[in-house]
């Protein structure tokens, strides 16, 4: 059985009488050449320990083990959990979780020694998810995981673009982020009605940026973003405890009133959250 083969992919959901889920976002990954530019992005070696979401049928899982020291998978689907038990049952370096990935105590997960994050990961879940991995304590050194194509855009936006906004700045400001390939819908079974891409994040030696107070750069973004064709100054005399003082608070920032919030960069973003906290 070769799952990067369409034909054997059918024929073994045709014998355990499965039918992907759109739900869940069951694209099972089926062309061998991204599946090597995946794990090849990934740059493993034995000395890793892999976090997988969604292993599905085990294509990518069967990779993670040959390449690295210990891979830990997570998959919702129960039937899908019981036949990657059965089919890994050999491999002591895999350890298995029956769970949603949403769940899970993920900093829990990392701060086990879990330094990268290589996954196939489901449309529904991928930019929360991924979200979630920049808000852990014990954040990934790397992560090489495949997404929708804009859903890839929008974490490598660069400032100023159409897709630069509040998933690219906390990335930014801790990651090298980029899209590594992209994908054809030809290479999953089934199809998506969607383009996809590999999202390859490098955590930074250390943050463009320390942020004292996370969460407050969060809630900046949110608040800003939501009225994105504004500018910056209108919008913070809407912001409480800001009002009339807006303009000298960017001022002192070297930052324009005028400016839109997709004109300022990740570092430029922590500096106005860590100086509106101390206001």
């Amino acid at each position: 059985m070769k799952l990067t083969r369409p034909s054997d992919v059918r024929a073994l959901l045709a014998e355990m009488d499965f039918h992907p889920s759109r739900t869940l976002g069951q694209n099972f990954l089926i062309d061998f050449n991204i599946l090597t530019i995946l794990l090849d992005a990934a740059e493993l070696n034995h000395r890793d320990s892999v976090l997988e979401i969604g292993p599905g049928l085990g294509v990518l899982t069967e990779g993670l083990i040959n390449r690295a020291g210990r891979v830990v998978a997570v998959e919702k689907d129960e039937r899908l959990f019981h036949w990657l038990e059965k089919r890994f049952e050999d491999f002591p370096q895999l350890s298995l979780h029956h769970a949603d990935a949403l769940d899970v105590n993920l900093d829990a997960l990392l701060a086990q020694g879990l330094n990268k994050v290589v996954a196939n990961l489901p449309y529904g879940i991928a930019s929360r998810f991924l979200m979630d991995v920049l808000s852990c304590a014990h954040p990934p050194e790397r992560i090489v995981v495949t997404v929708q194509w804009e859903v890839a855009r929008r974490f490598a936006a660069a400032p100023s673009s159409r897709d630069y906004g509040l998933v690219s700045v906390p990335a930014q400001l801790a990651y090298a982020v980029a899209v590594h390939k992209r994908i054809s819908p030809t290479c999953f079974w089934p199809s998506p009605e969607v383009t996809s891409a590999i999202l390859l994040m490098i955590r930074r030696p250390q943050p463009l940026m320390a942020l004292p107070n996370p969460q407050a750069l969060l809630d900046l973004l949110k608040f800003c973003f939501s009225h994105r064709r504004k500018q910056l100054g209108t919008i913070l005399r809407h912001r409480p405890a800001v009002g009339d003082r807006a303009a000298d608070l960017l001022a002192g920032l070297g930052l324009a009133p005028t400016d839109r919030p997709e004109n300022l960069a990740p570092a430029d973003w922590a500096r106005l959250a860590i100086a509106l906290s101390a206001a």
